[in-house]
C-alpha cells in the first residue's frame, strides 16, 4: 500500500507525535486511512521503535480527539464553518446532506457506524455538534465506544503483522470487508427499525379521531 510506505519512514523518525498527528489529520476528513494509520503505528511497535500499549493508548487519543474537534466545531460556529474554504471541500452539501438525514433518522446509533465510514464520519460528528441535541458525553460514549472496538484492531494488527506484511496486509482487507458486512446488517436493522416506528406514527396518526 503506498499509504503504508509513505507512512512507515515517518512513524519510525517521529513515533507517537506523527501517529497522533496523523490520526488528528484524519480526523478532519483528509483522505488519509484511518485503519492503515493505525496499522502502520502497530507495525512500528512490532520492530521495536515503539511499546504497542502506548501505541494503542496514543490511538484512542488520536481519533478521539479529532474527531471531539469536529463535533465541537459544529456546535460552536454551526453552518458558518461550512462557508470556510477548507471545509467546504469535506463538507460538501452531498455529504452534509446525507449526514443530517442519517443522524435525524436513526440517531445516535449512526455516530457509532460513521466512526467506521470515512467519507461520513466528519460530517455526522460535525451535524451531531450542530443540531445542539446530542450532548457531548452522548458523542463520547458513542465514539468512545466504536473506537473500543476499530483501534485495538488495527494497531494490534499491525504489532502481530510487523515481521509477515503479506499475512497483515491480507488479514487488513479481509477486516475490512468483514466490517462492511457487518455495517451493512447494522445499516438495514437500523432502516427496518425506522421503518417500523414511523409506520407506527403513521398508523396511530391515522387512527387518532
Amino acid at each position: 500500500m503506498e499509504v503504508f510506505q509513505f507512512l512507515m519512514p515517518i512513524f519510525t523518525e517521529y513515533g507517537y507525535w506523527a501517529v497522533f498527528v496523523m490520526l488528528l489529520i484524519c480526523g478532519f476528513g483528509v483522505p488519509v486511512p484511518e485503519d492503515v494509520t493505525l496499522v502502520t503505528g502497530g507495525v512500528i511497535a512490532g520492530l521495536g521503535h515503539a511499546h504497542v500499549h502506548t501505541m494503542f493508548a496514543v490511538g484512542m487519543a488520536g481519533v478521539l480527539l479529532g474527531d471531539g474537534m469536529i463535533f465541537v466545531l459544529g456546535r460552536v460556529y454551526g453552518q458558518r464553518i461550512v462557508q470556510m474554504p477548507f471545509f467546504s471541500r469535506i463538507l460538501t452539501p452531498e455529504r452534509f446532506a446525507s449526514a443530517q438525514d442519517a443522524f435525524h433518522k436513526y440517531g445516535k446509533w449512526v455516530m457509532f457506524v460513521a466512526r467506521f465510514l470515512p467519507g461520513l464520519r466528519t460530517p455526522v460528528f460535525f451535524s451531531a455538534g450542530m443540531s445542539q441535541r446530542v450532548s457531548f458525553l452522548t458523542w463520547f460514549f458513542m465514539d468512545g465506544l466504536a473506537a473500543l472496538v476499530s483501534v485495538p484492531i488495527w494497531v494490534y494488527l499491525g504489532y502481530y503483522g510487523a515481521q509477515n506484511w503479506d499475512w497483515m496486509f491480507g488479514v487488513l482487507r479481509q477486516f475490512q470487508h468483514g466490517l462492511l458486512g457487518l455495517l451493512g446488517v447494522g445499516a438495514a436493522w437500523l432502516v427496518w427499525h425506522w421503518w417500523k416506528k414511523h409506520h407506527a406514527a403513521q398508523s396511530s396518526h391515522t387512527d387518532a379521531p
